[in-house]
């Protein structure tokens, strides 16, 4: 089931985790945790408990915006525009991997190449105990308690739905 020697980009994520003195563990699977819902079924867990790090840009100013949200949830975009003050569109593959240093179906919420300044997290995570994240690549994941969440990321806490 698990790897015990990290891909790059998995050890990328595990060493931000431990700068942030959080003993999460990151873990690699044989099978694909690419979408929430191959996640869930992975690990073997609620669809909610997973963190979907998705990125988008401002459209004028170009400035990355990462929401973290609940696997179940879809992401209300109007709602982000409102909090930025501006449209947002989403991040493709290029932006994504320029900004966090990782491809979409990795990214995770912590660990990014460059600092991303705007992070909204869905207030339905913290309804939840343990959640999991990806970390760094398709196959990883590292779980941590809902309340670690903003500590690690210094999102703001909002409703995206």
């Amino acid at each position: 089931m698990m790897n015990e020697i990290l891909s790059k980009n998995a050890e990328i994520v595990q060493d931000a985790l431990r700068k942030k003195g959080l003993t999460c563990e990151v873990v690699e699977l044989s099978s694909s945790t690419r979408t929430a819902h191959d996640a869930a079924e992975t690990l073997g867990c609620e669809v909610a408990q997973i963190v979907k790090s998705l990125l988008f840009r401002s459209e004028k100013t170009n400035q990355p915006i990462l929401v973290l949200a609940s696997g179940i949830n879809r992401v209300n975009e109007k709602i982000i525009e409102k909090l930025r003050g501006e449209k947002i569109v989403k991040a493709d593959a290029d932006f994504t991997r320029d900004i966090t240093g990782f491809a979409i179906g990795g990214v995770p919420p912590i660990g990014h190449k460059q600092t991303i300044n705007h992070i909204f997290i869905d207030e339905d995570l913290l309804k939840l105990e343990k959640l999991w994240a990806a970390a760094g690549t398709p196959n990883a994941v590292f779980s941590l308690r809902s309340s670690d969440l903003l500590q690690l990321t210094g999102g703001k806490i909002v409703s995206i739905k």
